[in-house]
């Protein structure tokens, strides 16, 4: 009872850190956006309106350029356990903290227009963790999307999954399966989850499944390139992410999304998952707005190479 005090405590603290920062604050509180009458703002306006009509970004975040807003933010969200030990708590414990930093940034980024967010939710190389803790992370896995299910219907998002079924729990599988099938005609944002998942793996399953066309004479190996490896991942038909996020101050990617990040940005907040607040977020926005993005080319006037 007194863990569930605490817990309670937190969520709390959280959403009132979030209505402090202006995460959730209502438009007229802010400052008018400077960007307000540029052409190109309107423009990517009226882009982000096409999938989303009810994203208003200049109200949301008003210093940032809506053009300089990625399409795709993948985040590693990093510390659960760590968070959860620091207060005495089991570790199972600041993974369901951390759910709550998930419903706040994801419902923050539909605000914004932004279009795809995957969140690493469970690697390949966490089956190498105690039993208990995985036992609980699957369990933790059902509950979510029985819990989100209707959310996600009512604010018309699709979700989906990627990484290998293969090895989960029947429940889990027919738990994904069922909310990606209630929620495919999604229109305003793509929420992604990847779960047993390893990039590495994934560009193996794609390799082999190439080879296997190939033996089959479906494709000409001649013909393979970026394009049709892309197309063989299991984020086929999702843009590549623009930003990395990860938190709890770690700096490496740990085998999460290596094709597809090749030229995203990245951003490492020290604060764990848990206490990842749209303000966070936002800090990572304006970070990633404020950056130079070359894809490898010069920029005239500079000294890059």
């Amino acid at each position: 009872m007194v863990s569930e005090g605490r817990m309670k405590q937190h969520g709390a603290q959280q959403r009132s850190s979030g209505a402090s920062t202006g995460g959730s604050a209502a438009p007229a509180e802010r400052a008018p956006s400077p960007h307000a009458a540029d052409p190109a703002a309107l423009r990517a306006l009226a882009a982000i309106h096409a999938f989303n009509p009810d994203a208003d970004p200049l109200a949301v975040l008003p210093d940032v350029h809506p053009a300089r807003l990625p399409r795709h933010i993948a985040i590693i969200m990093d510390g659960n356990g760590r968070w959860a030990v620091k207060r005495g708590f089991p570790r199972v414990i600041g993974h369901r903290a951390g759910a709550g930093s998930v419903r706040s940034t994801v419902e923050e980024c539909v605000r914004l227009g932004i279009e795809v967010v995957t969140l690493y939710s469970f690697s390949l190389e966490n089956w190498k963790r105690p039993k208990d803790e995985v036992e609980a992370l699957m369990q933790l896995c059902i509950a979510y999307l029985a819990g989100e299910e209707q959310e996600l219907l009512r604010n018309d998002i699709r979700f989906k999954v990627i990484g290998r079924r293969e090895g989960l729990p029947a429940e889990v599988v027919a738990a994904i399966d069922r909310v990606e099938r209630v929620t495919s005609g999604g229109k305003r944002a793509t929420l992604c989850l990847a779960i047993n998942y390893g990039s590495r793996a994934e560009i193996a399953d794609a390799t082999r499944d190439i080879a296997r066309k190939a033996a089959r004479g479906e494709i000409d190996p001649e013909t393979v390139d970026e394009t049709v490896l892309g197309d063989h991942l299991y984020t086929a038909g999702l843009p590549d992410p623009d930003l990395l996020i990860r938190t709890a101050g770690e700096l490496r990617l740990s085998n999460y999304l290596l094709w597809q990040i090749s030229y995203a940005e990245l951003f490492v907040s020290d604060v764990f998952w848990p206490d990842f607040t749209p303000e966070h977020l936002h800090q990572a926005l304006r970070a990633f707005a404020a950056r130079s993005r070359r894809f490898g080319a010069v920029q005239e006037g500079t000294l890059d190479a």
